[in-house]
């Protein structure tokens, strides 16, 4: 038996549990100096990290404004109260809701925050017509300026190649309209998406789907054979580059799907699956903060109480072990894309599965209805499939064949 260093005797499955996630990386503390904690005391950002190279100090823990629509300015005003200062949002949000919202909310506060806005520039665009989607965005944040414009969910290297992008982006910040430049990321393409971003010097902020549901790291803990389950094996290897070259890293999609209320049993002592699952992100040096969308005063607080953590918490690993295991069979992790060459008739599986986590899991109906909008091509084609080539190309076993035809009558 090992003695810890309080003196207690340490059972030697703990410690052999302790040693593994040592030796991956992923820090440990007890419950008590971190979840139990971050509840008794009021909800409120407790870190702020330095945005690689940019040298913005973002609020660990900010606010994703993918599902704000008109007249929820109170959710962003009290986020801000709770010291959030970096508000992420996009010109198709709730068709320009979102950054409305924004901009009313704080209105007479612009020099304490960030704010981000993202178009969906394409290979082909002109600079002309991305300078238009960006001048909308600041009319609607009542803004002269971004702080960070992304190109947006970008899985083709091509869009990031595009010369009139970079003859924007210098017109832009001579103007003063923009101050940095990022992309962001979360399908099948994502490694070479990235890589390029940072090897070009470009790109000053990646934001990219991460969470521990895709990271090796989690699965090492469980089986041996974690790298034939992890599907974005290459997310470690991207953020350290990314941190080596200064580069920003923000991550999001971090729930996992959200499916916050199947895990509401499971909860206990303090701890809650969401700030499991933040701690679990945030324990990683290369993560510079997260976004997550707050849709409630209720949630804005549960999610703070893990901000300021850099290590996860001794009770947090059996409460994502759990929600891996009721959820992995039915959770489509887009950035896998192992479906990409199922298909004959092109139906992108992947992003068709992302919108239907949109309605599904999220709740959401009109965002994923304006998610699947925006795909070139969507699942119409599985309306009259019959010989069904994607039954079984999902390696976690995922009903693809079953879900997509109905996935396109609910939101198409």
């Amino acid at each position: 038996m090992k003695r810890s260093h309080t003196g207690s005797i340490m059972g030697r499955r703990e410690f052999l549990k302790r040693g593994v996630l040592a030796g991956v990386g992923v820090s440990i503390l007890p419950l008590a100096g971190s979840a139990s904690a971050s509840l008794e005391a009021a909800p409120r950002v407790r870190r702020y990290s330095t945005l690689g190279r940019t040298g913005l100090r973002i609020s660990d823990i900010s606010f994703g404004a993918s599902r704000l629509t008109s007249g929820e300015e109170d959710l962003v005003r009290h986020a801000y109260d709770c010291g959030v200062n970096y508000f992420d949002s996009a010109d198709t949000y709730s068709d320009g809701e979102s950054e409305t919202t924004i901009g009313n909310a704080l209105k007479g506060k612009r020099d304490k925050v960030f704010l981000t806005s993202k178009t969906m520039a394409g290979a082909d665009d002109s600079r002309a017509s991305i300078m238009t989607a960006l001048e909308g965005s600041l009319r609607r944040l009542q803004t002269d300026h971004v702080d960070v414009y992304f190109n947006h969910a970008v899985n083709d290297p091509a869009r990031l190649k595009n010369p009139e992008w970079y003859e924007f982006v210098t017109q832009a910040k001579r103007q003063g309209k923009i101050r940095f430049t990022g992309m962001s990321g979360h399908a099948g393409n994502l490694a070479e998406c990235v890589d390029y971003a940072i090897d070009s010097g470009h790109f000053d902020v990646i934001l990219c789907a991460h969470n521990f549901g895709q990271d090796p790291r989690f699965y090492q803990q469980f089986t041996r054979n974690f790298d034939m389950v992890a599907r974005q094996p290459e997310l470690p290897r991207l953020m350290g580059k990314a941190n080596q070259h200064g580069v920003g890293v923000v991550v999001m999609k971090t729930l996992m799907g959200a499916r916050l209320n199947d895990m509401r049993p499971y909860e206990s002592g303090g701890a809650t699956f969401s700030q499991a699952a933040f701690r679990w992100v945030l324990s990683n040096p290369n993560v510079n903060g997260l976004i997550v969308s707050m849709t409630s005063r209720q949630m804005i607080d549960e999610y703070l109480g893990a901000s300021g953590a850099r290590a996860t918490a001794a009770a947090d690993l059996p409460l994502l072990n759990r929600y891996a295991s009721l959820n992995g069979d039915s959770q489509c992790r887009p950035a896998c894309n192992e479906c990409a060459t199922a298909c004959p008739y092109g139906v992108p599986i992947a992003d068709v599965m992302r919108t239907r986590m949109y309605a599904r899991d999220y709740g959401d109906l009109r965002f994923a209805r304006s998610e699947y909008a925006m795909l070139s091509s969507n699942a119409a084609a599985c309306l009259t499939c019959d010989t069904k080539p994607c039954a079984g190309a999902c390696p976690h076993g995922i009903a693809t064949d079953v879900l997509l035809a109905p996935t396109h009558r609910m939101l198409a």
